[in-house]
């Protein structure tokens, strides 16, 4: 449980969920639900209230914040645009790694970001943006695809994506979604989406309402069940 400081009533309300390494796990509600709360709560932006968040049986609040995050990687839905070279741009990831252009490459390749560099004309040294002269403007999804092979390259054991994907088109996020979950290899992913085309895939869906969870499962047991997953889809369908 937790509640924001001064506030009333708790942003997150016993809330229990267990998520198992390799598992990619949606979250899925109406703003308000917790949703972003949660995340922060997994940052340790905040410590819970009552109650406790484990990560491998120990307590989160016996692990330094830096170390925490040292082993996240997280893409928000607000994320940031740096006017650097692809490469730059990527290797903000993890920006204390040795240069390693195949490594580089991957984490585009991984985030389908690869044809940015093909259609630039200087590679990986292309400047992205228009603060400095010689830059390439890029489009809003563009950007989101560079930001999410930062993500990649951070190589991190857990990855935590809000709305990671909402400046592409339907077609583009469900690849999107697909690398993300085939790249997995062992790593706990949590992913905050809208949309029901994409959070389908996921091995299992968790419904919040007013920082509960109300329903857990995947798309077909949650269809089948017909509670409020079922309404939401529809509407959205």
């Amino acid at each position: 449980t937790f509640s924001y400081p001064g506030g009333d009533t708790p942003a997150v309300d016993r809330l229990s969920l267990e998520i198992r390494p390799g598992e990619l796990i949606a979250l899925v509600g109406e703003n308000g639900a917790g949703k972003s709360s949660f995340v922060k709560l997994l940052l340790r932006f905040y410590d819970p209230s009552k109650g406790n968040i484990r990560l491998g049986g120990l307590d989160l609040r016996q692990i330094p914040p830096e170390q925490l995050r040292e082993r996240i990687g997280v893409l928000f839905q607000d994320f940031a645009t740096y006017e650097l070279t692809v490469r730059e741009n990527v290797m903000m990831g993890r920006p204390n790694r040795d240069l390693d252009d195949e490594r580089v490459l991957k984490a585009l390749r991984d985030a389908r970001a690869d044809r940015l560099v093909q259609q630039l004309p200087k590679g990986l040294d292309s400047r992205t943006g228009r603060l400095f002269e010689g830059g390439h403007d890029l489009s809003g999804g563009e950007w989101q695809r560079l930001a999410l092979a930062r993500i990649m390259y951070r190589d991190a054991d857990i990855w935590i994506l809000d709305e990671p994907t909402s400046s592409l088109d339907p077609e583009a996020e469900a690849s999107v979604f697909a690398e993300l979950k085939a790249n997995l290899n062992g790593r706990i992913g949590i992913v905050i989406s809208h949309r029901f085309s994409t959070v389908r895939h996921a091995d299992r869906i968790c419904v919040l309402e007013e920082g509960r969870v109300i329903e857990l499962g995947t798309h077909d047991e949650l269809i089948a069940r017909g509670g409020r997953y079922r309404t939401m889809f529809d509407l959205q369908a």
